[in-house]
């Protein structure tokens, strides 16, 4: 039972549609434990006879019908009210959870995958992801069958509604952190929503902001998700940039909670870069919370000059939003992000947005009158160079000595200037080498050696 307790992974549950645990069994028994658990965690004590409601949003991928309708049967039979609100961002779902006042927001998307995946997320009542607690009971009870005799009848069976205002709705949420005596007139933006979940959200916000905006992949069929468009696939934003001659470029990944942005020249501006342009914006203001930005350990070195170059400083976590999500909330921080283009603004919302990410970079163009070409600039990268090798075995670190004798010796002869990060994947036999330095030939040579000592020591022949 302890094996097939593990639903949940670092986000949400995730995996191949109609193979489990994406099933609509699955979804159904995990519909129902998550109806109970909202219902009892309900922090509001809705009125006599009112009963709890859990908004249910998804992107585009064709299983998201089967899902749907297998949480729907799940979270009614428990006599929980459903809030349908059909393709919106993941940021969405979380904000129209808030905005609808619920107990609970659920989003059906695998995010960047391919769209043969899903994956079923879940919001509490104030948007923000679930602890890992909340999730365990959840899964304690879609097993150990504790809720299956838990039968309404008659008029205490839950209710299904549509909402139909939902993408209106968040397209003011959204357009309200822009400020309101500015606009995007005379600016030409180029959108790639990955014909994901803001195909229709992201290009109304800019049209309604003024902007001039050229739309490609916005024709979802259930089936082109992600098909060589959106974040993942960063070459076509460049194309499309070019093509209409754009001031900046947006790309989304499948349910938009990230942005890649692509400059006027038709370069790619990063998580990274982005960071390091809201930071300095914010810190000129005095808006930098603690003067400090969240960061993962995979963020290029060069953001800590930047930031620590202007009185500020940078906090980092493991890989993942949810660590860096955590911290800003430990620390009452209002700005973090991953390179993968995953930011969060605190000030706004409660998890990534891709577009009120793009909106808070156009900001600071249309205030600064500089293109993004220029504004990138305020982060020098070092240079950077990976390995990911194949292992016979994950043996703890402190082990392979003489691989740690190099680590260490390594990041002597950086002096400071660069780092060396080595970690085991978390879902594939593989170790991963990054380093970070000034000279691009010097940390090739250093990677090449670390790399021969971890082949000797747990490498595959």
């Amino acid at each position: 039972m302890t094996e097939q307790r593990r639903i949940f992974g670092t986000d949400g549950v995730r995996g191949v549609a109609n193979v489990e645990p994406v099933t609509a069994e699955t979804a159904l028994k995990l519909g129902r434990a998550a109806a109970y658990v909202f219902a009892q965690m309900n922090p509001r004590r809705t009125p006599a006879g009112a009963r709890p409601k859990i908004v249910l949003g998804k992107d585009t991928r064709l299983s998201g019908y089967m899902l749907e309708n297998a949480l729907v049967a799940g979270i009614t039979s428990l006599g929980v009210d459903v809030l349908v609100i059909g393709p919106l961002p993941t940021p969405g779902v979380a904000y129209i959870t808030r905005s609808l006042r619920a107990d609970a927001g659920i989003v059906l998307s695998a995010s960047h995958n391919a769209y043969q995946d899903n994956g079923i997320k879940f919001f509490r009542h104030d948007g923000y992801k679930l602890d890992d607690q909340i999730e365990e009971k959840i899964e304690q009870l879609v097993f150990s069958g504790e809720i299956d005799s838990i039968r309404p009848t008659a008029n205490k069976i839950g209710r299904a509604t549509r909402i139909d205002d939902a993408l209106g709705r968040y397209v003011e949420f959204a357009k309200a952190s822009f400020p309101r005596g500015m606009s995007l007139e005379e600016m030409r933006v180029a959108v790639d929503v990955a014909n994901g979940a803001a195909y229709k959200s992201t290009p109304c916000v800019l049209r309604e902001l003024g902007a001039d905006v050229a739309v490609a992949h916005n024709q979802p069929n259930g089936m082109n998700i992600n098909d060589g468009c959106g974040s993942m696939h960063p070459e076509e934003i460049q194309r499309i940039v070019q093509v209409n001659g754009a001031d900046v470029g947006i790309a989304h990944d499948g349910d938009a909670d990230r942005v890649l942005l692509c400059d006027e020249d038709g370069e790619i501006v990063d998580g990274d870069e982005i960071l390091a342009i809201a930071a300095l914006d914010l810190l000129e203001a005095g808006r930098l919370e603690q003067n400090t930005v969240v960061a993962t350990v995979m963020s290029n070195f060069g953001l800590d000059e930047t930031i620590d170059a202007r009185g500020g400083k940078v906090v980092r976590t493991k890989v993942g939003d949810r660590y860096v999500l955590e911290e800003m909330m430990e620390q009452k921080l209002n700005l973090g992000g991953e390179q993968s283009g995953h930011v969060i603004f605190r000030d706004f919302t409660t998890t990534g947005d891709g577009i009120i990410t793009a909106l808070q970079v156009l900001r600071i163009m249309h205030k600064s009158g500089q293109p993004l070409s220029k504004l990138k600039r305020c982060l020098q990268k070092y240079p950077q160079v990976q390995r990911n090798l194949v292992v016979k075995e994950k043996r703890p670190l402190a082990e392979l000595s003489a691989v740690m004798k190099l680590v260490s010796e390594t990041e002597k002869e950086l002096s400071g200037k660069g780092r060396v990060l080595l970690r085991y994947s978390g879902t594939e036999p593989k170790i991963r080498l990054l380093i970070e330095g000034r000279e691009s030939d010097k940390i090739d040579k250093q990677a090449d050696r670390i790399a021969e000592a971890i082949q000797s020591a747990i490498g595959t022949d």
